[in-house]
């Protein structure tokens, strides 16, 4: 996950960095090359659309920022489709809002898109839906929708590339005598009072880069902060030479998915399964299929969570987010995955229960 801010792809009068693009989709071939699955989350719309529109000093009134967003998206898009073209690699653009991922059948379905484009060896380029968005939903800036989306595709790292070298003692521009800070722990209070405010193209500061790096560490994933004027970067922190700053995460990814998981609120219902698939659970850890569930009790909607109930026993043997309502689970349960269609018209899933949304108790 590399999130890229305002400051580096962007300027009031300039417009786009297009050589730092270029730049970009370079590392990222080189990365891909190596295996690495590779997401962006790209600030940039609205100043670009800014330098588009004249505008020297970004505007308070929401719907001159949406109106800025949709001019400068345009050009931002087009900048990244141009750049990994000339590696053959496919770019897909994703606009969202803190509402999909905040609603349970969105949120999977956000999920279920991204992870069938990365199987398809696209690069998602993420941006926020800044031209129908309201105050209301507002991420507030794209280093939280960065965490937010490092989240809902478990990544390993939230690379965040900045303008600085990253997280300082003291403001460098003002001190340049100050001292980086090399490592430390996502979440950690004594971190914040290192924080500056933000720029004046973006709406964030290296605030919002701590507060990012503590949601992201609740999926088990590591942050680093450090600078995008030189992209080697990228491939450093993939060499075990990492830049900048690293905060890392304080439990990995399976103990923080079960933590996040016991946490939700009560179960809003019971999947009952036969032996083969608490077997099939607890030995091999793969997804619960349909044909697996011997009984459904409870109401509850797709991305609800339900526990996954031994019918001999009575033992719950695992908690997940479900794919699909309680009335639609029981007339598949039983069933092959290939009959949902057939049976409910439509299919989600090839799974009741994906093994990347369940812990198995």
């Amino acid at each position: 996950m590399i999130k890229l801010g305002s400051a580096l792809l962007a300027g009031p009068d300039s417009g786009l960095n297009s050589k730092l693009i270029i730049t970009l989709a370079d590392c990222c071939f080189q990365l891909r090359q190596k295996g690495v699955d590779l997401v962006l989350v790209s600030s940039g719309a609205i100043a670009n659309g800014m330098a588009q529109l004249g505008w020297h000093q970004r505007p308070h009134e929401l719907h001159q920022l949406q109106a800025a967003a949709a001019v400068g998206q345009m050009g931002l898009i087009n900048a990244y489709q141009r750049a990994f073209e000339a590696h053959d690699i496919q770019t897909a653009q994703v606009l969202l809002t803190s509402a999909d991922l905040n609603h349970r059948v969105r949120y999977l379905n956000a999920r279920s898109a991204l992870r069938s484009m990365l199987g398809l060896g696209i690069i998602p380029v993420i941006n926020e839906n800044d031209t129908v968005a309201t105050e209301e939903i507002k991420f507030g800036d794209n280093d939280s929708l960065g965490a937010l989306v490092g989240n809902l595709v478990e990544a390993d790292y939230l690379i965040i590339l900045t303008d600085q070298e990253g997280l300082f003692k003291d403001d460098p521009r003002i001190n340049p005598n100050t001292t980086l800070i090399r490592e430390g722990r996502a979440g950690d209070p004594l971190l914040e009072k290192f924080a500056g405010g933000s720029g004046v193209l973006g709406r964030g500061g290296m605030q919002t880069k701590l507060q990012a790096a503590a949601k992201v560490a609740r999926s088990g994933a590591s942050t680093v902060i450090c600078s995008g004027q030189d992209m080697q970067n990228l491939l450093k922190v993939f060499e075990g030479d990492v830049p900048g700053t690293l905060l890392h995460a304080s439990s990995g990814r399976i103990a923080a998915r079960k933590q996040w998981l016991a946490d939700r609120m009560q179960s809003s219902g019971k999947l009952f399964l036969d032996a083969g698939a608490v077997e099939v659970l607890e030995g091999s850890g793969r997804s619960l299929l349909p044909v697996g569930v011997a009984k459904v009790t409870g109401r509850f909607l797709r991305g609800d969570l339900v526990d996954c109930v031994a019918i001999d026993s009575g033992r719950i043997v695992a908690r997940g987010l479900v794919n699909y309502s309680a009335e639609e689970s029981a007339k598949i349960a039983g069933r092959a995955s290939g009959d949902i269609e057939r049976i409910l018209g439509f299919v989600d899933e090839p799974e009741i229960v994906h093994r990347d949304n369940m812990v198995v108790l």
